[in-house]
């Protein structure tokens, strides 16, 4: 039988494990399983040469029960409703294991957009912001950045926002520069939480992070920021690092500092001096303690699984693991950090930049910091103890821990 790979039905199938064993009706169940509403839409945007293309848009407000949505908007050539569907699940369950006081949702357009000019990107953006306004908010659904997006972009999404509104609300967007309201720490907060709980985990199993070694796929915002903060906080040596080119291998460590230097001035990790081309294949399946699947989803599945020789996964990309996949690591003692705990640290401090935007008191990098270690710390052991209470795996752990909260809150408010 062949492997699926569609995004929200392992979503699907991963909640399903966790309403088994919690038990839940068929009401609430079916209730969970689906998001509460979509938008689908087309966004047509005059290009430079004078032209009208049309891009496809979608915003997926998955469950507001605990706190308005909360999610990311993703520019990919690639992208479909259902990741958007499974991203906006993902993000439900994020916010609960979290423990803050918000729903999931996602977004995103089906575009490339290394092929626009910067006011093809901007005009694009606001016509993204133009279909969503009167279905976001404060009080509704916040967005993000998330692949492909980033502060500028939000920029001009907020400005769009309040040009439409007409009044000033920071708050409704998060990811964005610190002159208009972002909040420090943001950049590298899903990296950071992700070092956070890592740091946890090894407590847990007795590992000496200064003598381990890791694997991380990505180098983007996420993958960049894992490299240069395992090093930095936990001491752990990177020997390999990839992105969508390819990879680079070195069995003595690779600088981050030196690597950020390369990337910026040729926008690829390959080819950089004292490093030898590696595979995003052969980088997942590298003899390494720590691998950091940190890029996109459907990384690790039935075909790679037994060739995975790491014995600790940090899940720091959204769904690299399919569900076949897991079954071969739990069978063979890996222990994972699931994503929407592992990666949770870019919610948490997008949460934190709407509280300073609420009440205009903004909090400096080392106080950010601390209040997500304390909320990635307090996560972590609350999904370890699942695991080691239940005997099951941590990634069912997970979604028992958020799940059980989400069912609480739409069970107070009657919905089901």
């Amino acid at each position: 039988m062949t492997e699926t790979l569609n995004p929200f039905k392992i979503a699907q199938a991963q909640f399903d494990e966790a309403a088994d064993i919690l038990q839940l009706d068929a009401a609430m169940r079916e209730f969970l399983r689906v998001p509460m509403r979509e938008l689908h839409f087309s966004i047509p945007v005059k290009m430079d040469d004078g032209s009208v293309q049309v891009f496809q848009g979608f915003r997926v407000q998955y469950n507001d029960a605990r706190g308005p949505s909360k999610g990311g908007i993703r520019f990919h050539q690639d992208e479909t409703i259902d990741t958007v569907r499974a991203l906006s699940a993902w993000m439900t369950w994020k916010t609960a294991v979290a423990d803050i006081p918000l729903g999931g949702a996602k977004g995103g357009i089906i575009c490339d957009p290394r092929n626009l000019s910067e006011g093809e990107l901007e005009r694009l953006s606001r016509g993204y912001m133009r279909n969503i306004a009167r279905q976001i908010g404060i009080t509704q659904d916040i967005p993000a950045p998330d692949v492909n997006t980033n502060p500028k972009i939000m920029a001009w999404m907020i400005d769009e926002y309040e040009t439409l509104m007409g009044w000033h609300e920071p708050g409704v967007i998060t990811g964005k520069p610190l002159a208009l309201g972002g909040s420090e720490g943001r950049t590298a907060a899903t990296a950071l939480g992700g070092i956070f709980t890592l740091r946890e985990a090894a407590k847990e199993l007795n590992v000496d992070l200064t003598k381990s070694t890791a694997a991380i796929q990505g180098f983007g915002n996420v993958g960049s920021f894992a490299h240069k903060l395992i090093i930095e906080v936990l001491g752990v040596k990177v020997v390999a690092i990839s992105d969508q080119y390819g990879g680079i291998y070195n069995a003595d460590g690779i600088d981050y500092d030196v690597l950020r230097a390369h990337v910026d001035k040729t926008g690829k990790v390959v080819n950089m001096e004292g490093t030898t081309p590696i595979s995003n294949k052969n980088l997942l399946e590298l003899d390494v303690d720590i691998l950091v699947p940190g890029a996109i989803e459907n990384q690790l599945t039935a075909v790679n699984a037994d060739n995975i020789k790491a014995s600790i996964i940090v899940e720091l990309a959204n769904g690299p693991t399919t569900p076949e996949a897991d079954e071969i690591f739990n069978e063979k003692g890996i222990y994972i950090i699931p994503d929407f705990l592992c990666n949770a640290g870019g919610v948490v401090v997008s949460y934190f930049e709407m509280v300073q935007n609420g009440y205009q008191y903004y909090w400096d990098e080392a106080l950010v910091n601390q209040r997500l270690d304390s909320k990635m710390t307090t996560a972590f052991h609350a999904v370890h103890n699942m695991a080691q209470e239940k005997g099951v795996s941590n990634r069912v752990a997970a979604y028992l821990v958020a799940v059980d909260r989400v069912v609480e809150a739409v069970s107070l408010r009657g919905w089901v």
